[in-house]
């Protein structure tokens, strides 16, 4: 196998007085798009940013001696398979959509194979926008605020631009909106949601140095080159019901029910520019209503599933962006109403067909003739090349054959100097392509040898003061001072030659002095011209002063009725702020006392529960009490029951001498408050409290004068008996000088009769008496104790001490 050769292209000889510096060559990008299948065999290498080399599949000859080899292809800048639509839209298009603002033209072609890319790279994909929507976001961000009223600008048949008033714009604008025009785009439209995403484009772009002093206008248009024919993608055709339905299958169309439009004619406007006759042109005020035209005409366009492509075009489409600009008069406010002001500036964006192998689409029929077109266009477009790069390079002078295919006839004023060109060449690095791609490849070399001239600067003449302060700036002239004196220069009449050569000569000396009498006669008329001329101005310069001083004394009076209602409203606005004031004012202490109200319910909620449980968890301890308390009594109720019921008392006993018991407080002075329908019980354990104030009737006197209080209670009990209570409690002074008495505990003192049941058998057998019967005192001690208890203090109330009292057993 040889070794890889690189075509070396032709160096151009110099011609005598060419000025290469006025003239560009064709900016040729290259964008490999990713394979479909990541095993798929691959025939294209991106060797740097600038080169690609083709590499021939496996069993691919190139020649008869079956020697390989491989090309390199140089680009102005090559886009990788990781390339994204911003990228590429920074490097190509954005020069040319800044370009369009400034009054430039531009041609951006997609240029390839079926299948390689260049609808996606013009249009993008949901989530991508492609080229076409980058370019109308960036134009839109651009001269958003700077924008003329809708139908200030209209279009006419003449490839040119009217003006219209403001009268007549709203006149129209009315009218447009009393009877909708579906050519007239609305914002109340939604964009077909299939590609909504595709003018969502994240990145804010903008371009610099935009004319503030001028105002724009965008109209779009988009046309179809399909068989050679052109047609209107805009175009709304009535439905006719007596012409037959457009039939998909001898032109695929994505309406079926669309009527097929008449083809469009290419005519040549009074500036020798090629543009199509009877084209809908719809003036867009945004990115969205532009799209959403695109995407009107993009369901038109005519597509159909072959061999290589599901949908693969089949015509070459172009998307023109024309921006209208025009100065503002004096004041900034109106647009100029001058026609020749007006610049008007275009973009084109060509999504051109693929180029196609009709053995590997397999096409018949119309598909073939479809094939057929595209090829030949294609090929002409490629002649048209070669022409004029033949034509640059060794100067001669064939004619190129743009009028041999309308896509070259539309776009020949482009190729002569009217604007730059960009062809972006995108390629499938699949090897079942490599025959095309390397067509594709050859064709990029011829093209990017060929030179454009370069569009020169368009001037914008206005009268608004930001332009003339910039005129000044550059040192240009300020006025038509300059223009009149020349004209005043030019209308005098030359003078004749002044030399006298000979003394006998009498024509000159004549004809000097005839001259000067016609210049001072004209300069007479001219000085009594400009008087009169002064006479009107000043008259009118009166007339307009005292107009003015009316309108000032009109306006000053309407002034000053505004200056009255504003004071007015002023008063009123800082009288309705003071209240606002007191209210927010009062609004905030509110809620500051609600805030601190709440928090105390709070409180006073959960301390209410605390309480209730508290009270819940006593009550219910009260009853286990009560309970056990009453469950106590009736277990010792029937005890003692069982045991008096068996006991009987002996009559010779001894009786007891009575004791008194010492209480356990005898150190302290007591208030011994005993009732007088008191018993004396004079029973064994009776208390006796040596220093105590004995009373029947509790006094306060008694009181003050002892720490102890003893109140002594009897009632009946449940078997006869008298039981005796006796209630203390401490002595307490209060703070108004009397005092108080809280009760601490009870004792109980209770005499039992043993004669007051029956008697009750002794669990222990007494030793039997020597007549054989059982003796009746037996275990008397156990029998006959007495107890005295402590009651709980609770029943008394939450002040009382729970205390055990130990039981007396009589002796």
């Amino acid at each position: 196998m040889k070794p890889a050769r690189t075509k070396t292209p032709r160096k151009p000889p110099v011609k005598k007085g060419s000025q290469t510096s006025l003239k560009d060559p064709v900016g040729v990008y290259c964008r490999v798009r990713p394979l479909s299948l990541p095993e798929q065999e691959c025939c294209i290498e991106v060797i740097s940013n600038t080169t690609v080399q083709l590499h021939p599949p496996e069993g691919y000859r190139l020649n008869r001696n079956g020697d390989y080899k491989e090309t390199q292809y140089s680009f102005k800048q090559v886009f990788g398979t990781h390339t994204t639509q911003k990228e590429l839209f920074d490097v190509v298009a954005n020069p040319l959509v800044d370009d369009l603002i400034h009054g430039k033209n531009g041609l951006l072609f997609t240029y390839g194979v079926t299948g390689s890319g260049k609808t996606h790279t013009m249009t993008g994909s949901p989530g991508e926008g492609g080229l076409l929507p980058r370019c109308l976001d960036m134009l839109f961000n651009s001269i958003g605020s700077f924008q003329a009223k809708r139908y200030v600008f209209k279009s006419n048949d003449r490839n040119s631009m009217d003006i219209q008033c403001e009268v007549d714009a709203l006149l129209e604008r009315q009218k447009r909106e009393a009877t909708p025009n579906p050519k007239t785009p609305s914002s109340k439209r939604q964009v077909d949601p299939e590609f909504a995403d595709m003018i969502n484009v994240q990145e804010f772009c903008k371009a610099e140095e935009v004319d503030e002093d001028s105002v724009y206008g965008v109209f779009v248009s988009y046309i179809e080159i399909y068989n050679n024919y052109i047609y209107d993608l805009l175009e709304e055709v009535p439905f006719d019901p007596i012409k037959p339905k457009w039939n998909s299958c001898s032109a695929p169309m994505r309406n079926t029910d669309f009527v097929p439009p008449q083809s469009k004619l290419l005519r040549e406007d009074k500036n020798h520019n090629m543009y199509v006759a009877g084209c809908t042109e719809v003036e867009v005020k945004s990115t969205e209503e532009a799209f959403e035209v695109f995407w009107r005409g993009q369901k038109k366009r005519r597509i159909a599933n072959t061999h290589l492509n599901r949908e693969s075009s089949r015509s070459h489409s172009v998307f023109n962006i024309k921006l209208v600009q025009a100065p503002l008069d004096a004041d900034g406010d109106n647009v100029l109403q001058e026609k020749e002001q007006i610049t008007i500036s275009q973009l084109s964006l060509v999504d051109l067909a693929g180029s196609e192998r009709t053995n590997r689409t397999k096409a018949e029929g119309n598909r073939l003739r479809e094939a057929g077109n595209i090829n030949q266009s294609l090929m002409t477009l490629r002649t048209c090349m070669e022409v004029l790069r033949e034509n640059q390079t060794y100067g001669t002078n064939k004619m190129v054959p743009y009028r041999d295919s309308k896509l070259t006839h539309l776009f020949k004023n482009y190729f002569d100097g009217e604007g730059k060109v960009r062809l972006i060449v995108c390629v499938n690095p699949k090897a079942e392509d490599y025959e095309e791609s390397l067509q594709v490849m050859r064709f990029a070399e011829v093209t990017q040898e060929v030179e454009v001239a370069r569009p020169t600067d368009k001037a914008i003449c206005g009268l608004t003061p930001g332009r003339r302060y910039r005129n000044q700036a550059r040192g240009g002239p300020v006025g038509d001072e300059l223009l009149v004196s020349e004209v005043v220069l030019q209308s005098f009449p030359p003078l004749p030659s002044c030399e006298i050569l000979d003394i006998n000569d009498e024509q000159t000396l004549p004809r000097l002095i005839e001259a000067l009498e016609k210049r001072h006669h004209l300069r007479q008329m001219m000085i009594d011209e400009f008087h009169k001329q002064s006479i009107t101005f000043k008259a009118l310069l009166q007339e307009f002063d005292n107009a003015v001083l009316n309108k000032e004394n009109y306006i000053q009076g309407k002034l000053s009725e505004k200056q009255k209602v504003i004071s007015g409203q002023k008063s009123e606005i800082e009288r309705l702020e003071k209240k606002n004031k007191t209210l927010e004012y009062k609004v905030e202490i509110l809620e500051k006392t609600t805030t601190i109200y709440e928090e105390d319910k709070r409180n006073l909620q959960q301390e209410l529960e605390t309480q209730n449980q508290k009270l819940q968890q006593q009550f219910s301890d009260k009853r286990r009490l009560e309970a056990r308390l009453q469950g106590m009594v009736t277990e010792t109720t029937m005890k003692w029951e069982k045991e008096c019921f068996l006991f009987q008392p002996d009559q010779n006993v001894p009786p007891v001498r009575l004791r008194h018991r010492r209480s356990r407080s005898a150190g302290d002075r007591w208030v011994a408050h005993k009732p007088a329908s008191n018993l004396q019980t004079e029973t064994v354990m009776q208390p006796q409290v040596p220093h105590a104030i004995t009373v029947s009737v509790a006094n306060e006197k008694a009181l003050a004068k002892c720490e102890k209080y003893m109140l002594t209670h009897q009632e009946l009990a449940s078997d006869g008996e008298i039981e005796t209570k006796l209630i203390k409690g401490d002595v307490y002074k209060t703070r108004g000088g009397g005092q108080s008495v809280q009760f601490t505990e009870i004792e109980t003192l209770k005499q039992e009769s043993p004669t007051g049941s029956r008697k009750r058998r002794s669990s222990t057998i007494a030793p039997a008496q020597p007549d054989g019967t059982e003796s009746e005192w037996t275990d008397v001690e156990t029998r006959c104790s007495v107890a005295v208890e402590m009651r709980a203090g609770s029943q008394l109330g939450p002040g009382y001490q729970h205390h055990a009292q130990p039981k007396r057993k009589k002796p």
